[in-house]
This record gives structure tokens, C-alpha cells and sequence, in this order.
């Protein structure tokens, strides 16, 4: 889908999603034609081409031809803590967290913040699903559990009280 062009010294910006949000970065005259996307989203990721056609050179036509990948990264949504299982002492628990949105994937790390920092390690966590697995519960084992969903584009946190 065309989205932009510069003809006979006209700018046009095309009828699409992008119409309001896009432009070129300096004015055309000059060699740099580079595009401005303001305001991204994550739809906005594909494969962007630039031509370049010069009037009455036809050796050139369809070789000045430029690609780029975009990918727009997302940060991860507040995740979601739950519990499962019977927090009794014995008991086996898994605690879980998960993000609707992030791109890439988020990964996940719990800790135990109060009344001690505590820090936990496969396998009793698993950083791609966002699981703790709490086995053979005790007293000393309640407290306040955080969870980190992390990705390159930023971070969220949630948390959950577990009281055995």
C-alpha cells in the first residue's frame, strides 16, 4: 500500500491508518528522504519500501529500491497475579503471572519482598510461563510475592499476599 510520495515537488500523503501520523523527516529537496512515523502502534510493523524513480532514466526504474523491517516494540501490561491451590502448611502452591500484551514476549521473575527478600530460581520458577511452584508449605513462607514481566520495550509489575 502506498503511503506517501513526492512528484513534480507535491507531497501527498495517501488515504491510509498512517495518514495523520506520517510525513517525511526533511523537506524533500534534499538527498535525505527519509519517512517520520509519529505516535506508533503496534499494527504499524511490516516491511516498509522506498523508490526512487528519475525522470527519463529508464536503466533505473524499479532498481532504486530501498527495504526496511519494522517492528514495533510493545512494554508489557500490568500482568495478572493468581494463586493456585491451598496455601496450608504441607501443601504444594503455584503462583502465576501473566501479561496480556508485550512484544517481544515478557519474561517473568518473582521474589518474596517482606518479611524477607527472597529470590527464586528454575525450577521452582519458570521465567517464560511467569509460574512459582511453592512445595511443602510452612508458616515462615507467607509473605508479600512480586512479580516482574519484563521485555526490552519496558516492565510491569503485580503482586499477591500469600498467608499459610
Amino acid at each position: 500500500v502506498q503511503i506517501l510520495t513526492y512528484l513534480d515537488g507535491v507531497v501527498k500523503v495517501e488515504e491510509t491508518e498512517l495518514k495523520p501520523r506520517v510525513g517525511f523527516l526533511y523537506p524533500v529537496l534534499t538527498h535525505n528522504i527519509s519517512v517520520l512515523i509519529n505516535a506508533t502502534r503496534e499494527r504499524d510493523s511490516g516491511q516498509y519500501m522506498c523508490t526512487v524513480n528519475v525522470v527519463d532514466d529508464v536503466t533505473s526504474t524499479g532498481k532504486n529500491v530501498g527495504v526496511i523491517n519494522l517492528t514495533v516494540l510493545v512494554p508489557p501490561a500490568t500482568p495478572t497475579c493468581q494463586l493456585h491451590g491451598n496455601a496450608v502448611v504441607g501443601a504444594n502452591v503455584t503462583l502465576s503471572c501473566t501479561s496480556k500484551k508485550g512484544k517481544p514476549s515478557p519474561t517473568y521473575q518473582w521474589q518474596r519482598t517482606a518479611p524477607t527478600l527472597q529470590v527464586f530460581f528454575p525450577p521452582a520458577q519458570d521465567r517464560a510461563r511467569g509460574t512459582l511452584k511453592l512445595t511443602n508449605l510452612s508458616l515462615d513462607m507467607s509473605g508479600l510475592y512480586v512479580c516482574v514481566a519484563e521485555n526490552r520495550a519496558g516492565s510491569a509489575e503485580c503482586s499477591i499476599v500469600l498467608e499459610v
